[in-house]
């Protein structure tokens, strides 16, 4: 019985792990300008598409895109001037990751701040609380407050436990 359990997790690892291996084997027959292209393809946003990168998308303009990358490549113009090249007729959308300069360092440091402001303004609401607290706990002065002391010890007293 031992040996039909062995074979049957070989088989199942070797049916898990085939479409690994062709990716693999894919990847290291490659051009070299190929993997360039996927570098790029891969960060530059479709513009028809949901939140889908050029390399992954079906639709034709990314295809479009993605032949325009190809020839780039082939006529050896480095990344930077590929990707300056769709952010010239696209703007920053053209990138999945947002650049940091300009406007965009709100939304790359924007939440560290608010937290930062939101931590000060708790703390110095709980040292308002708390000072507010202990004057509230302090016996306030004058004939109100005597008059209320009296009442209460009047009625302390007249309650029979």
């Amino acid at each position: 019985m031992r040996p039909l359990n062995g074979l049957v997790f070989l088989i199942g690892t070797l049916l898990l792990l085939t479409p690994f291996s062709t990716t693999l084997a894919a990847n290291l027959n490659e051009d070299p300008s190929e993997a360039t292209v996927r570098h790029i393809a891969k960060d530059l946003r479709c513009a028809v598409c949901q939140n889908q990168s050029v390399y992954e998308s079906n639709s034709d303009l990314a295809q479009d895109m993605l032949g325009v990358i190809r020839d780039k490549v082939q006529a050896g113009e480095s990344e930077a001037t590929i990707r300056d090249y769709f952010f010239q007729r696209y703007g920053d959308y053209i990138y999945l990751e947002p650049t940091k300069k300009g406007m965009n360092l709100l939304l790359w440091f924007g939440p560290i701040l608010g937290l930062f402001i939101g931590a000060y303004a708790l703390l110095a609401a709980f040292k308002k609380w708390k000072a507010r607290g202990d004057d509230a706990i302090k016996p306030a002065e004058g004939s109100k407050s005597q008059a209320m002391q009296e009442r209460i010890e009047k009625e302390l007293n007249d309650i029979e436990i």
